[in-house]
């Protein structure tokens, strides 16, 4: 975690908003004091909710976000460099490709905030939003690069 909001920060973006649920104090008691923490009671039902509650989150803000970086946690190949790649690339949808396939992290321009939330449910994220509206890709490297590890050492 303190891995990814460091990762975000190097890259340029700021604020960084980090999404809590199930682990909400043991996640912030290592969270870095400039980080803003949404707390999100409706955790279990996906990562659907949890994109909403940050979208939200950023709506909220006081002052003006024009797009957010959406980036999971569990992408310890993903670097400030390849952050700074993508939100350098014009365009108010766009999503990471790593070996052809897409991924995170992604950015969405804020246009799109209410219609990703809508669309935002279980899991899927804005999985289906991003194909439906066809994201522009942005490659960021290796298939390796992208690759989402749970559990630390697989």
């Amino acid at each position: 975690m303190v891995r990814t909001v460091d990762v975000v920060r190097d890259a340029g973006v700021d604020p960084v908003l980090v999404v809590v649920g199930a682990a909400a104090i043991e996640v912030c008691a290592v969270l870095p004091a400039w980080v803003t923490v949404v707390r999100h009671e409706g955790w279990a039902s996906g990562m659907g909710g949890s994109l909403r509650a940050g979208l939200s989150a950023a709506a909220d803000l006081p002052v003006s976000v024009t797009a957010v970086v959406v980036m999971l946690v569990d992408l310890p190949g993903v670097t400030s460099s390849m952050l700074r790649t993508l939100v350098g690339v014009p365009g108010e949808l766009l999503q990471a490709s790593f070996g052809g396939a897409p991924g995170h992290p992604v950015l969405l321009g804020r246009a799109h905030w209410d219609r990703v939330a809508a669309a935002a449910h279980g899991d899927s994220g804005a999985r289906e939003y991003l194909r439906e509206h066809q994201a522009r890709r942005v490659p960021l490297g290796s298939a390796a690069a992208g690759a989402d590890v749970d559990i630390p050492g697989r």
